[in-house]
């Protein structure tokens, strides 16, 4: 069993930066892959980034390749997620996520059902 917990969202400007953590529980989770996924008012939730067990591989979605880093540190349990230059369109809950890693591609890593863990989620607010 693994538990997540979510912290760091905020309130800031657009253009600004924020770093989200995941928490986990559970001497698994460093077996297991990560992600962090977004929902907005009214809008399905959405994928952000992944990244493999092992660190080695990360996964983006393309809207937000070189604006989002997504790191892990598997001695300490935790998932970062590194965001700058922030836009009003980014507002939205953020979700950390773990699910088991099948090395597979980027489709794997992307979809909600890889995951079986979820946490509570941190709202996060761009204002312009």
């Amino acid at each position: 069993q693994v538990q997540l917990a979510e912290s760091g969202g905020g309130l800031v400007q657009a253009g600004g930066s924020l770093r989200l953590s995941c928490a986990a529980s559970g001497r698994t989770f460093r077996s297991y892959a990560a992600g962090w996924f977004r929902q907005a008012p009214g809008k399905e939730r959405e994928f952000v980034a992944s990244i493999s067990w092992t660190g080695g591989r990360t996964y983006y979605a393309d809207s937000l390749k070189g604006r989002f880093t997504i790191s892990r540190d598997n001695a300490k349990n935790t998932v970062t997620l590194q965001m700058s230059s922030l836009k009003p369109e980014d507002t939205a809950v953020y979700y950390c996520a773990a699910g088991r890693d099948y090395y597979s591609g980027y489709g794997y890593y992307a979809e909600r059902n890889t995951y079986s863990y979820w946490g509570q989620g941190t709202q996060v607010t761009v204002s312009s």
